[in-house]
């Protein structure tokens, strides 16, 4: 089978990321750039265009298919990226993501959606994420709160999207200019810790040759999935300081209810997996990025299922399962990672440890509390 390489392109800029995918367009030949623009969602309508070295580009109007962004992504992309991937003329595809768009949902129809019998990745080799970050603006738009409002229904921040496209990223592109040098010392320290191992330049010019073999080039791990990957650095910068907060009993679903704002102030990105006594068998996925935040199902602790199931986890999660077993909890634990910019991590775990059962409410019925976290969906690219 022909090796076609598939390269995402992502940031919060249009013409940033459009600039980044024309160097990429004339870097290689037989190489095609394919945008979906959105800046008329207003009009119900995408616009897509495909892009080569030296053809004409070509423009198609798309209507939202169900009024659905998404839908409409994918019941375009797909097809086109398996119609130029059968293009002996094709080696290398640039898919330029629109600013709403995250990489990891994308990536996630690539590995799994059907085109026909066969999925994306079938055909194609993610060669890498390529995140582009404004120096100058992106640290003050991945710790707010501003609302996305891309779609009605739509309930992202700017900052989710702007912390999520980092943190795939394997490679980014660093453009503008921070206002002085500690601000651009404070976003290199903040990037540092959320994709440790990216390559950063000013250029994507041999940028891509630089991503270390062991990058994730669009690999969607699962919930269970180490929260460290990559080894960040650990020790504080500028502020900017990692916590990781981990205990071995259930968190009081009222107590976390009310303490987790603690993470939607002075945090970039705080990301785990959390245990709530109301729900002994199932784990939840906690992620939250300047002031949004999401909670969702993450499936069953091991503990919690038959022997059968336990060949389905990844060999990982049954190594670490196994070292860290406890003799009544089995595998339930809290463990979240907190990358913050301005917050004391000590408040953070003291915080959170409050929120904890008491050893009188451990030994009582945890049935009798109400759980405001029992209408959580599950999250189709963590469970």
């Amino acid at each position: 089978m022909r090796d076609t390489r598939l390269v995402l392109v992502t940031g919060l800029d249009r013409g940033a990321t459009g600039w980044v995918a024309g160097r990429l367009l004339h870097a290689e030949p037989d190489t095609v750039v394919v945008h979906h623009d959105m800046s008329a969602l207003a009009e119900g309508i995408v616009r897509r265009s495909v892009r080569t070295e030296h053809g004409v580009p070509s423009e198609t109007i798309l209507e939202l298919a169900h009024g659905c962004v998404s839908c409409t992504l994918r019941e375009d992309t797909l097809p086109l990226l398996h119609a130029l991937a059968a293009k002996p003329d094709v080696r290398r595809i640039v898919l330029q993501l629109d600013p709403g768009v995250e990489p990891e949902p994308v990536c996630w129809a690539l590995h799994h959606a059907l085109v026909g019998d066969a999925t994306i990745t079938d055909l194609v080799t993610i060669e890498a994420v390529v995140a582009v970050v404004d120096e100058g603006r992106w640290l003050a738009a991945a710790t707010g709160d501003e609302p996305l409002d891309l779609t009605p229904g739509d309930d992202r921040t700017l900052a989710q999207v702007a912390v999520g496209q980092v943190e795939f990223a394997d490679a980014i592109v660093v453009t503008g200019q921070a206002a002085d040098g500690w601000a651009a010392t404070r976003t290199a320290a903040v990037l540092d810790r959320l994709a440790p191992t990216a390559p950063r330049a000013s250029s994507v010019h041999r940028l891509l040759d630089a991503i270390p073999d062991d990058a994730r080039r669009g690999e969607v791990t699962d919930a269970h999935a180490p929260l460290l990957r990559w080894s960040p650095p650990l020790d504080p910068d500028c502020g900017v300081t990692i916590t990781v907060f981990e205990a071995r009993r259930p968190f009081h679903p009222g107590r976390l209810h009310d303490a987790i704002d603690v993470l939607l102030e002075g945090v970039v990105r705080a990301r785990g997996r959390i245990w709530v006594a109301t729900q002994p068998d199932v784990a939840l996925w906690l992620e939250s990025a300047g002031g949004g935040l999401r909670v969702g199902h993450a499936g069953a602790w091991l503990a919690a299922v038959g022997d059968d199931a336990w060949p389905r986890a990844s060999a990982e999660r049954r190594a670490k399962a196994a070292v860290e077993w406890h003799p009544r909890w089995g595998d339930r634990m809290q463990e979240i990672a907190i990358i913050s910019h301005d917050a004391s991590p000590g408040h953070l775990v003291a915080t959170l440890r409050d929120a904890l059962l008491s050893d009188e409410e451990l030994a009582a019925d945890w049935d009798r509390y109400e759980d405001p976290f029992t209408a959580r969906e599950p999250l189709e690219d963590k469970a």
